[in-house]
Formats: structure tokens, sequence, C-alpha cells
């Protein structure tokens, strides 16, 4: 059965299959950026825990459940050769719906983040915005295997990062606060590059060049390893020189965890990819909140 045939199964989207549009599993990586921005703004969280509690909550379940329905939307004619079974393309989500989903959670993306304030609300703007820009028509840079990844490593990371802190220090965020987050934002090119080799199939028949399509797989991790690794270098001089040693040995620690992380990697890099997303990136965001504390003690 093909797409069009599924869109008309169903009158009504199955509860369950809606909670996997939103894919809870991606929440957390621009949840833990936002918590790293309002750690590293140094700002005791007393008295603004709304702040912290809303914009996780933005950051996670609204702002990146919204994106990835309206990938899956977006992307339903290439998931129903790569992922068949995924709620759009199996009919569990049937008709528009996933455009509803989509559309209706940017606009309560933005009713929230107007909460956070002035920051907070011109963040979501963006967010919003690079969320389409992204994944529809005519913009869609996910057809490019560098300025998707790109786009999404700083939206997931750099991001919520400078909206934390931004929130919670009511103005805009050190320089220091904005270079880290923004070097841990093209670190996740890397991360997302990697996320792009289930997908390789359905991407090379549907004209997406990601990088694992243009490059090949082997060249593709290589690439995504690099580009992971030298931005957490720069973070280990910049800790360094800002005299925090500690903090610069803890950053370096899981450097090297995932350097080793990346030899398997390159062992196999189709069938490894999923092993590094879950190993090598819990070490990659750990690496953040150390360098988020190295800043906050930095005031």
């Amino acid at each position: 059965m093909d797409v069009s045939s599924n869109l008309q199964s169903r009158a009504l989207p199955e509860p369950a299959a809606a909670l996997q549009l939103l894919k809870p599993i991606t929440w957390f990586p621009p949840m833990w950026a936002y918590l790293c921005g309002a750690v590293s703004s140094g700002v005791s969280p007393s008295g603004q825990w709304l702040y912290v509690i809303l914009g996780v909550i933005l950051a996670g379940p609204i702002v990146c459940g919204m994106s990835q329905a309206a990938n899956d939307w977006c992307d339903r004619h290439v998931d129903a050769i790569n992922e068949p079974d995924r709620p759009i393309p199996s009919g569990r989500i049937p008709g528009y719906w996933g455009l509803y989903i989509a559309l209706g959670m940017s606009v309560i993306s933005l009713l929230v983040g107007y909460q956070l304030g002035p920051w907070g609300f011109a963040a979501t703007v963006v967010a919003v915005a690079a969320a389409w820009a992204y994944s529809a028509e005519p913009v869609r840079l996910k057809r490019s295997g560098w300025w998707g990844p790109g786009l999404v490593g700083l939206s997931y990371e750099s991001l919520p990062w400078f909206t934390g802190a931004a929130v919670l220090s009511a103005g805009l965020p050190r320089p220091e606060i904005i270079l880290i987050a923004l070097l841990y934002g093209i670190g996740a090119h890397g991360i997302m590059t990697l996320n792009d080799f289930k997908a390789l199939e359905g991407d090379r028949q549907m004209g997406v060049n990601s990088l694992p399509v243009t490059l090949g797989p082997r060249r593709a991790a290589q690439v995504a390893c690099a580009v992971m690794a030298v931005p957490q270098i720069m973070v280990i001089a910049l800790l360094t020189l800002w005299d925090k040693p500690l903090h610069a040995v803890g950053v370096a620690a899981v450097l090297a965890a995932q350097l080793w992380a990346m030899t398997v990697l390159f062992k196999d890099p189709k069938g490894k990819a999923p092993w590094y997303n879950g190993t090598g990136v819990t070490l990659y965001v750990s690496g953040m909140m150390i360098a988020a504390f190295a800043l906050r003690g930095m005031l």
C-alpha cells in the first residue's frame, strides 16, 4: 500500500501514533542544551524555576516535537521507502493530520515562547522558522548534507543553550557563553550526519544529498567524527585559556572516550551508527554540562 492510499485509510490519528510522530527520544538534546545555558548564565534559578521548567518543556516536547512532526510530514514519501511503518506512511496518522499537528504545534511554540520574554520569544521564532526551512519546500535544507545537519545542530544545541542563558540573565549572554554554545552546535553537525545513515536508501532514491549518500558510509563517518572532535578540542583549549584546567581535563576525558567509540564505528559505519548515537552522543553532551559549569564559575 502506498502513501496516498494510507493517507485515506483512517479518519482520526491513533493517539499512540501521534506521540510517536513527535519522537520523544529526540527531545533530550535541546532540553539538555537549555539546561546548560541556564547553568552557564551563573544566575541563581531561585525565583525563576518557572522559566527553567517552561523553557525545558518548550525546547523538548513542544519545539523539537513540532520539528519532528514537520519533518515526518515533509518526508512522508521518503519514509514510505525507508520506514513504511512510521505513523504517516503506515496510515496511522491519516489524511492531512500530520500537517495539522505540525502547524498547530508551531502556534503553540510561539505562544509558549512569548511567556519567556523577548529573548525567549525571539529564539522561538528562529527555532520554528529553522524547523520548516529544514524540511519544507522550496527551501528544504535537508537536501544538503552540509546545510541540513548544520542547521539542525545549531538548532538542537546552540540555540537552546543561548536561550537558556538569555532568559535567566534577561539579556544577551556573555561572549564566552555564545562561543561555547556555538562550538557545540557546530560539533552536532556530525551527530546529525550519523543519524542520516538510517535513511541512506530512501535519501538516495529521493534526491536527498546527505553525506552518507554523497561520500559513502565510511568517508561520511570519518567526516562526522572529525566535525564532532575539532570543536571539542577548541573547547578544551578555551577552558584552559580561561583558567579552568579541571573542567578542561573533564571535557578531554569524555572526548578521549568518544575517540575510542569512533574506532568501533569505523569498523562498520552503517551498522554501528545507531550504537554510536547512544554511546558517543551521551559522552558529547556530558562534556557540554562540564563546560557549562566552567562558564558559571567565570563570573
